[in-house]
């Protein structure tokens, strides 16, 4: 029994050291950390149980008989994260570069069917050199069965994809059809086709970093929702991102004692938009004064900065909160921006997490640019995610809520539970000097100083027109509040709505205006 039991060791030993200690200090050496070594930290202390530790590939061909290594390249087990159950898997780069094979597929579907039947997030860790050439086609139905796998958990566990390393080819649209994706810098990369590619068909020379680094995919192409310095920090923050998540579609939400009263007061609030209508201010202030422990998780901040999503607490218990930006583009919605806040609606729709917006938008951001690259059927996918949505929402006017912009931002029309605004508020189908200038162009054109009389009936119609107090006498708002009360007001609302109870008509599926 003793020898078996050495036999047993041994072999453990062998297979955690993967491609051996050579290629460990390699991947040290690019300012990486191994695939176990990254579970390790993410996972609580003494928690995470490897499944699958001795499986190898089946390949015979171009010699790789002789090249056979336990786990064949990506470690797989499931852990807690914060005392929640967590399915992982981690491809190991030292093993063949982390090359999907057949074996390796199978490892990671298993885990991701445990965690469908068991109702836990599931967590991707993405280190590889892409599909295993000397298998052929067997690595791309690996590929594939992964892929199918994703698309039956998308909305029934949370899936989040760490890229840690190289992810070209087929290996990106597993991490694209998660619902969140982070990257670090410098040392993580995605691309279907590679920078040596393009230069042979487009002529194009470009770095792997400038073609799919983490910085290109947070700030200009909008795939990567964070982007970190190096690996500690990026799994440092996915614990703090799950920590906000439920850990399926039909459990409740996570609930922390955060020990910020409810009724906290923040006066501040009171002069936190300016008298000018046309001076910006930053909306993240007021997100942060108003959630608990002014602690927000901004998703996807580097791209589309004229919207802010992200994750808070408000009683205790996650919010989604969707914002403009009056600091960009004047918080105008725009392609980005309506692509962006529409996909984090969706997702907390999917989780049951509960909607809060502040608004403050002037319009649809007007230009060929836009109107060419399709802003009218992008606008329309916030407005069905808004519309779609069954979760509580609340929605809080802050300043300018113009046009077709108020309606697609959580508007009571769109079923907004409970529609607040304050006092200063602008809620119209345009600003007082744009509809002051139609209403009475005559009386404008006729009079002895027409720039006088602009102003005059300007100023005319924006008292009596561009105010919350015309949509509340139609309840279209439910109350006018004060800013300083906004905090209380939303989490009062948050209680009256828990347990609410709201289904759409049965359908096979909806037809989003993709």
């Amino acid at each position: 029994m003793w020898e078996i039991i050495d036999k047993l060791d041994r072999l453990r030993g062998q297979a955690r050291l993967g491609g051996g200690q050579e290629r460990i200090a390699a991947q040290h050496r690019r300012g990486k950390l191994t695939a176990r070594e990254r579970l390790e930290v993410v996972m609580d202390p003494d928690s995470f149980e490897e499944l699958d530790m001795f499986v190898e590939h089946n390949c015979a061909d171009f010699g790789m008989q002789e090249n056979r290594v336990a786990g064949d390249g990506v470690v797989t087990g499931v852990g807690t994260i914060y005392g929640r159950k967590v399915f992982a898997f981690s491809q190991d780069f030292t093993v063949l570069g982390g090359s999907l094979s057949e074996s390796n597929a199978r490892k990671i579907c298993k885990i991701m069917d445990m965690a469908v039947k068991v109702g836990a997030p599931i967590l991707g860790i993405n280190d590889s050199g892409g599909a295993r050439i000397q298998e052929g086609v067997a690595s791309l139905a690996g590929y594939a069965e992964v892929f199918q796998r994703n698309v039956l958990a998308s909305g029934v566990v949370p899936q989040i994809s760490a890229i840690m390393g190289p992810c070209a080819g087929g290996a990106v649209y597993s991490p694209a059809l998660t619902d969140f994706i982070l990257m670090v810098k410098d040392t993580s990369y995605m691309f279907l086709t590679g920078p040596e590619v393009v230069k042979t068909v487009t002529h194009e020379e470009v770095s792997a970093e400038q073609l799919g680094g983490a910085l290109t995919h947070f700030t200009r192409s909008g795939v990567a929702d964070f982007a970190f310095d190096n690996d500690l920090n990026l799994l440092k923050q996915l614990r703090r991102l799950l920590s906000f998540l439920p850990s399926n579609n039909q459990t409740p939400l996570p609930r922390i004692e955060t020990g910020d009263d409810p009724r906290r007061d923040t006066p501040s609030l009171d002069t936190l938009v300016p008298d000018d209508p046309l001076r910006p201010y930053d909306m993240k202030e007021l997100i942060e004064k108003v959630v608990d422990n002014y602690d927000f998780l901004e998703v996807q901040a580097g791209y589309a900065k004229n919207i802010i999503i992200g994750f808070a607490r408000m009683d205790g218990r996650t919010v989604g909160i969707v914002a403009n930006q009056p600091l960009v583009l004047a918080g105008c919605l725009d392609i980005a921006s309506s692509v962006k806040a529409a996909r984090f609606v969706r997702f907390c729709d999917c989780f049951n997490i509960p909607l809060v917006t502040f608004v403050d938008v002037p319009g649809f951001l007007p230009g060929l640019q836009q109107e060419l690259g399709g802003i009218i059927k992008h606008g329309a996918k916030l407005l069905f995610a808004f519309a779609e949505a069954t979760v509580p929402k609340i929605t809080v006017i802050i300043r300018k809520a113009y046009g077709g912009a108020y309606d697609v931002m959580s508007s009571k029309h769109l079923r907004g539970d409970l529609n607040y605004a304050w006092p200063n508020a602008e809620i119209a189908v345009m600003g007082p000097k744009g509809a002051a200038e139609i209403i009475f162009r005559n009386e404008i054109r006729s009079a002895e100083d027409p720039e006088a009389k602009l102003k005059e009936v300007t100023a005319a119609y924006a008292a009596n027109f561009a105010t919350p107090f015309i949509a509340a006498r139609k309840g279209f708002i439910d109350d006018v509040i004060m800013p300083r009360d906004t905090r209380y007001r939303v989490i009062r609302g948050l209680r009256t709505l828990a347990g609410k109870q709201l289904t759409n008509p049965w359908k096979k599926h909806d037809n989003l205006p993709l």
